[in-house]
């Protein structure tokens, strides 16, 4: 079926958490704004969501709440994996029934539209298990890539390139590169290096997107579920950001010095000075905006049940484990969350951030005189 003039854009990454759902937010946004009519597909999902009866993956149920698609969502996630799903798979393999469920949803989901973002996962290769790499399924549905990237230079022309071959190899036109996460101090410098870098591979710079602290700070209520962590009280402030962590194992007159708006205190629980420097500094705000986003009391030792009450009523969310201060400060560290539903501050971030920072009206140029055939 010739889909004539559709803009049928392919996000695929360099490795996972690049940030593909946020060029996918944004780009979205920005294409609703031209007035193209847009939908959305995630073909092959391995995070997914229970909605109903249905199986949906993150992303897409993530597209289809922000955009009202929830009458799509089967459509825009014809396939998830589960635990096991791909060990099933080498023994058994089906390679057209995933050809055929990815296609109809693809045909079903762009009558009538004028674009569609088909986002991958991972890298070019990852699908392969299951005989669909992204590549594959680009080529399947004659979509052009555009390929996200981490800051750096070296390192991700390197790993570009060794991408790009993939989709070269499945005969796959490659539209860009968006490269996300660089360092503010490091931007211009990055961004001029990588236009010449790429130029060589005879590839596009589409966008340079700074790092953006807001789109990396997790909600207490976030760490919360993802560490599996007890919640003593402060139900009403766990959607609080997470702006600065310390670990208050120094003393106060020490501690006091990393205080600042959105600080998360990971203290033990019997370091009664540091608990009470917290709840002091948010409570006297000395005209200033500050606010601690929570604590979390760590070694499962509990203060006093007066100190506990005085936490209740500062409304400081505060969370309770049996790990030691270190173990819980490396697992919050290295903590990434997905955007969702509810984080409405991020979703309005990613489309200033594309809006602001990626060449839209180029990706558009990409698709002149392009016509999309998705193979039956």
């Amino acid at each position: 079926m010739k889909k004539k003039s559709l803009k049928n854009i392919f996000i695929s990454s360099i490795h996972q958490n690049a940030g593909k759902t946020t060029v996918s937010l944004g780009l979205y946004k920005a294409l609703t704004t031209r007035k193209l009519r847009t939908t959305f597909l995630k073909p092959i999902g391995q995070q997914y969501v229970n909605v109903g009866a249905l199986s949906v993956d993150k992303d897409s149920y993530l597209i289809g709440e922000v955009f009202k698609l929830g009458r799509r969502l089967s459509e825009m996630s014809p396939i998830t994996i589960g635990r096991g799903y791909t060990k099933k798979y080498i023994f058994n393999p089906n390679k057209d029934y995933h050809t055929k469920k990815i296609v109809k949803a693809f045909n079903s989901l762009t009558k009538g539209k004028d674009a569609i973002i088909v986002e991958g996962t991972g890298h070019a290769g990852v699908g392969a298990v299951i005989d669909h790499s992204n590549a594959d399924v680009a080529n399947l549905l004659k979509s052009k890539v555009i390929i996200i990237s981490g800051g750096g230079v070296g390192r991700s022309i390197d790993e570009i390139v060794l991408n790009k071959a993939l989709f070269d190899l499945r005969e796959v036109e490659v539209l860009g590169v968006i490269v996300n996460k660089v360092l503010p101090e490091k931007y211009d410098q990055i961004k001029s290096t990588l236009t010449r870098g790429l130029a060589n591979k005879g590839m596009k710079l589409l966008g340079v997107i700074p790092m953006d602290p807001l789109m990396m700070a997790p909600t207490i209520g976030q760490i919360q579920e993802r560490l599996n962590l007890e919640l003593l009280c402060g139900t009403t402030g766990t959607t609080r950001r997470v702006k600065n962590v310390i670990v208050a194992a120094m003393e106060p007159h020490n501690m006091v010095n990393y205080l600042q708006d959105g600080t998360l205190v990971i203290t033990s629980g019997d370091r009664v000075d540091n608990i009470l420097l917290a709840v002091s500094s948010h409570l006297i705000h000395d005209g200033r905006r500050f606010q601690i986003s929570g604590i979390i009391l760590t070694g499962g030792l509990m203060p006093n049940p007066k100190i506990v009450e005085l936490l209740k009523k500062s409304s400081i969310p505060v969370l309770i484990t049996n790990e030691d201060t270190y173990t819980i400060a490396g697992s919050v560290e290295h903590l990434i969350c997905k955007i969702q539903k509810t984080d409405k501050d991020k979703i309005k971030e990613a489309e200033v951030l594309v809006k602001k920072y990626v060449d839209v009206d180029a990706i558009l140029e990409g698709f002149n005189g392009h016509e999309t055939t998705a193979k039956e």
